[in-house]
């Protein structure tokens, strides 16, 4: 199946890092904030749009739940792993390209 070539949002690119560990939707709320410092700060609504969003392209799954917890853990899968990996190799690129214009260097 191909790749999407999508540029990722920051919070959906963060949520996909914080589910390389299983977490619940607080655990993610609270290690996207300082993955980013702080910077990223994800609202309820704004978090489960977009882990439902991502359970519907398969890029995270829903882990079975333990009974008596009542609340739901997701874990990234394959296909979010690639996701997270092609969104990193275009922020580089990104990076790169701004350091060799900004640093004088001309674009290659």
């Amino acid at each position: 199946m191909p790749m999407e070539h999508i540029a990722l949002t920051e919070a959906v690119y963060y949520i996909l890092l914080s589910l390389y560990t299983p977490l619940h939707g607080y655990g993610i709320m609270q290690k996207v904030e300082g993955l980013s410092g702080g910077r990223v700060r994800l609202a309820a609504g704004t978090l489960y749009g977009a882990l439902n969003t991502m359970l519907e392209k398969r890029w995270i799954r829903a882990l079975p739940e333990i009974s008596g917890d009542r609340k739901k853990e997701y874990e990234i899968t394959e296909r979010g792993r690639e996701v997270a990996g092609a969104e990193l190799a275009r922020l580089q690129e990104l990076a790169r390209n701004g350091e060799d214009i900004i640093e004088g260097r001309g674009a290659k």
